[in-house]
């Protein structure tokens, strides 16, 4: 995945310089050039930047100012010529900091740990295949794979699994808003089943190990859909 990167620098030859290490590294896209922080700003405003290579000694607003005014500012590598300003470059949450002239693997350096950052920023959450209910005095971990059956009967809700039930107070429409899509099914108003522990099912009623559970007609045509989707014919 690359990164889209602007570099914001007043001296012509600077951004020369780094324009040429971006387009080096292969993974970077530059998105502009930019003179100072007013066509850095309007450069923010209209694409989606990842990077920004930020001089800090600009005519007009600086850039560590123009920094500190950016609500959601994207990854920020400071260049300059000043040493000194490193504390304060990094007291906003500076990615790294240049310093005039730059070497190529001093830049490489730099660039790797912002696509290191970036990739992991961005990088899908892990799919969470549990949940936590109360059960008497615990909270009861159950895990989706363990689910069997759901039966709800007045404002309780029992979750029979393949280590035991489960009951807690809870409705179905908030237990069957916690489960992932395509891997549960309602089959009438009191039941809801796990997709890949159905067995079998016979005119109105479906196994599950030693259970066997009604179907509603309100629900059955949902349940010969998947019947149907899986079904091998001659």
């Amino acid at each position: 995945m690359n990164l889209r990167c602007i570099i914001v620098d007043d001296e012509p030859l600077a951004r020369e310089g780094l324009e040429l290490l971006v387009r080096e590294t292969g993974f970077l896209d530059l998105m502009a050039g930019c003179g100072n922080a007013m066509e850095a700003s309007q450069v923010l405003s209209r694409e989606k930047v990842d990077l920004m290579f930020l001089d800090i000694e600009m005519p007009r607003i600086r850039g560590i100012d123009f920094l500190k005014g950016l609500a959601s500012p994207p990854l920020v590598i400071i260049t300059t010529a000043y040493p000194n300003f490193a504390l304060e470059g990094f007291e906003l949450n500076v990615l790294d900091y240049l310093v005039k002239p730059i070497t190529p693997e001093r830049f490489l350096r730099a660039v790797n740990r912002a696509r290191d950052m970036f990739t992991a920023k961005n990088a899908p959450a892990p799919e969470v295949d549990f949940f936590f209910i109360r059960c008497n005095n615990s909270y009861e971990k159950i895990n989706y794979d363990d689910i069997l059956y759901i039966e709800g009967t007045q404002n309780y809700v029992t979750i029979n699994t393949r280590q035991g039930k489960f009951m807690t107070l809870a409705t179905m429409k908030s237990v069957e808003e916690q489960l992932p899509p395509g891997r549960f099914l309602r089959i009438q108003k009191s039941f809801i089943v796990a997709v890949n522990k159905i067995q079998s099912l016979s005119g109105n009623e479906i196994t599950i190990g030693a259970h066997k559970i009604p179907v509603s007609k309100v629900y059955k045509e949902e349940l010969m859909q998947l019947i149907d989707k899986h079904l091998i014919r001659k």
